[in-house]
């Protein structure tokens, strides 16, 4: 049995290899590739031999999949699978687990490191104090008391919510699945877009999410509103936002997530507008989330081979 780890998943190599044998003992054969490529034949010759393939958000097309003849399971360091050709795997037969919980506090910590950024302007109040300048049109805002609105209410919306409240915000919530949560109200999309002083995004991306917060719905958002996006790039129609936040529609966003995998182009709308605070897709990638996913790809694999496949997609 032969386990491929097809690219590096942010855990040193040595280390990855010593929890991966810790996991599997001597089950499997390991080979670990410590570079990145999105090359379809490279990735078909580093898999073609494999029974197990373990990856992170790097995409996998049909051709590779199909081209990994030996394929059986992909154990994916990752939440979410919409990288992943799954209409492939289905028809060759391939069970997908990924690694659900592992970026959970990481993701939860940005999305209030990125607001209190941008609430007490803490990049331009960097910028000001070493050209010798003051607090001058600098002041900000308090959580307090703010309306806190999560988009996606699963293990991720649901941290924010607990620290939200810890902040004394009032906190919303729109999710597929009403919840009983003490201080939490659930309500509809548009009530809560036009009522949150905050709206944290927590989905995953998939038909009904694709789009989900569009022109339309950016309209319906206080022009005090601050949006945060950590979840996936395509749930929000990205001219439409850097277009709001250009005319003073709403007044701030912050952006973890894009509709492609950094690096992106300089010219990306969301770049130049005003009150933004942009990152690389990092809001997962905390050296402790880092070494969680590591543990549960193997241990998925673990489970697999004792035929109690865990994380099943």
């Amino acid at each position: 049995m032969k386990l491929v780890i097809i690219e590096p998943i942010g855990v040193q190599k040595e280390t990855l290899l010593e929890m991966a044998e810790k996991a599997l003992g001597n089950q499997v054969e390991i080979v670990a590739y410590d570079t990145k490529t999105t090359d379809t034949q490279e990735l078909i010759n580093r898999g073609k031999d494999a029974d197990i393939i373990v990856v992170s958000n790097l995409p996998l097309n049909r051709e590779v999949i199909l081209g990994c003849e030996n394929l059986k399971l992909l154990s994916v360091a990752f939440t979410g699978i919409d990288h992943i050709a799954m209409d492939a795997c289905r028809e060759k037969g391939v069970m997908v687990c990924n690694c659900a919980g592992y970026s959970t506090v990481a993701v939860a910590d940005l999305v209030f490191g990125m607001l209190i950024s941008l609430y007490r302007n803490i990049i331009p109040c960097d910028k000001v104090c070493r050209e010798e300048g003051t607090k001058d049109g600098l002041i900000g805002f308090e959580l307090e008391g703010k309306k806190f609105g999560i988009v996606g209410f699963g293990a991720i919306g649901s941290r924010v919510a607990k620290i939200a409240m810890a902040f004394g915000c009032e906190v919303y919530a729109y999710s597929r699945t009403k919840k009983e949560i003490p201080g939490v109200t659930f309500t509809d999309l548009d009530t809560l877009l036009e009522n949150c002083d905050i709206v944290s995004l927590h989905t995953p991306l998939n038909e009904s999410t694709k789009g989900l917060i569009n022109k339309d719905r950016i309209a319906k958002m206080k022009s005090n509103a601050i949006l945060i996006n950590t979840a996936r790039g395509p749930v929000v129609d990205s001219n439409a936002l850097a277009d709001a936040l250009k005319e003073g529609k709403i007044a701030g966003a912050g952006i973890d997530v894009f509709e492609i995998e950094p690096p992106i182009k300089s010219d990306h709308p969301l770049f130049h507008a005003p009150n933004t605070i942009v990152t690389p897709h990092i809001a997962f990638a905390s050296k402790e989330a880092l070494v969680k996913r590591a543990v549960i790809v193997f241990e998925n694999v673990r489970k697999w081979l004792e035929n109690e496949p865990q994380n099943v997609m």
